[in-house]
């Protein structure tokens, strides 16, 4: 039982290659999807639903491409998942029984803390990544 979707794990790796780059130029759908191993007609329609949350945005034409709407400090990773997913649930059914309901209630809130963290945060994971890889020449 998968949680999060491939929309929401193909958003968020779009997400976080775009918080890579450091150029100052909009970044091109092919070069994200590359980067992000997303298939380019997929990452069209996930952006167009990251922008119109206001978590991208877009210059049009020749040498138009994606930006990070804010800093990647300020992009919550359950804003990501929320935008993409609907929303962030163990159960997406109305409960009957009030101590399961209280129970499901209490795990959804905890999801979301889990995710309540910036994407700028993933950044941690790759630096921990490359002290763990040891390359032999």
């Amino acid at each position: 039982m998968a949680l999060i979707s491939s929309k929401g794990m193909y958003g968020l790796s779009a997400m976080y290659e775009l918080s890579l780059i450091e150029s100052d130029k909009p970044t091109q759908i092919k070069d994200i999807s590359e980067r992000a191993s997303v298939p380019q007609n997929y990452l069209e329609q996930l952006l167009v639903v990251l922008k119109r949350a206001d978590l991208i945005t877009s210059v049009r034409g020749a040498h138009g491409g994606y930006f990070l709407a804010r800093s990647a400090s300020d992009i919550m990773i359950k804003d990501i998942l929320i935008a993409l997913e609907g929303n962030l649930s163990v159960v997406d059914s109305d409960i009957q029984n009030p101590v399961l309901k209280m129970f499901y209630d209490e795990s959804n809130k905890k999801l979301e803390d889990i995710f309540n963290i910036p994407l700028s945060k993933l950044g941690e994971y790759e630096e921990i990544l490359r002290g763990q890889i040891h390359y032999v020449i």
